[in-house]
This record gives structure tokens, C-alpha cells and sequence, in this order.
């Protein structure tokens, strides 16, 4: 069973920087495909930033250019950098791990096994 454990979320102004951490290491240490999702209250969970297997990525239109995913194998860490923060990106943010043999990113939440339990983002105008 893999144990997923998100930190770094907190409250800043709008135009700020927040660096969201995940610590999994079965998931890194087996090259599981990953992502960031997150959800707002009243909405549903959506994807955020993925990378597959080989370490490509992915990001949804609504943070591209300033959110960046990543991942340390040394660290067994998955992190989202998160920069010019808009008072819409707040949400509560899961990584999320996908243990299938053939996985590719997947933006869809049921693809993934494994979930963390959430930090929160706040980000006020």
C-alpha cells in the first residue's frame, strides 16, 4: 500500500509562490505515473499537472506556464511549484499516484490508486 503525503500548502496574496511537496516513495521508487489534482468547494477534483513514467509532463490550460511539476528520485519526493498564484487556484491539492503497468498521465481521477490526503491553498486578492 503506498502512503502519500502532501505538505507546503498555506495562505499568500495573489501573484505569490507556494512549493507543494509529496512525499511517496513506493511511487517514485517504482516510476508510477503521478499528478497534482485539486478541488475547490462545490467543485469537482480536477487534474493540475501530471508526469509520466519517463518523466514527461503535463499541465492543465489553467496553470501552464506558471505551475511546474517535478520529481526527486534521490528524495522520493513529487513537487509542484507553484508561482504567480491566483486567488481561482485555491483549492485543496492531492498528488496522486497511477500503479498500472501501461500508464501514460492520465487526467481522469479514477485512473489513479493512490491519493494523499490533501494540503490546502489559499490565495487572496
Amino acid at each position: 500500500q503506498e502512503q502519500l503525503a502532501e505538505s507546503g500548502g498555506g495562505s499568500v496574496q495573489s501573484g505569490g509562490s507556494l512549493r507543494l511537496s509529496c512525499a511517496a516513495s513506493k511511487a517514485i521508487n517504482n516510476g508510477y505515473c503521478m499528478g497534482w489534482f485539486r478541488q475547490a468547494p462545490g467543485k469537482e477534483r480536477e487534474g493540475v499537472a501530471l508526469i509520466g513514467r519517463a518523466g514527461s509532463t503535463g499541465y492543465a490550460v489553467s496553470v501552464k506556464g506558471r505551475f511546474t511539476i517535478s520529481r526527486d528520485n534521490a528524495k522520493n519526493t513529487l513537487y509542484l511549484q507553484m508561482n504567480s498564484l491566483k486567488p481561482e487556484d485555491t483549492a485543496m491539492y492531492y498528488c496522486a499516484a497511477d500503479s498500472s503497468r501501461y500508464c501514460s498521465g492520465s487526467w481522469l481521477v479514477r485512473a489513479y490508486d493512490f491519493w494523499g490526503q490533501g494540503t490546502q491553498v489559499t490565495v487572496s486578492s
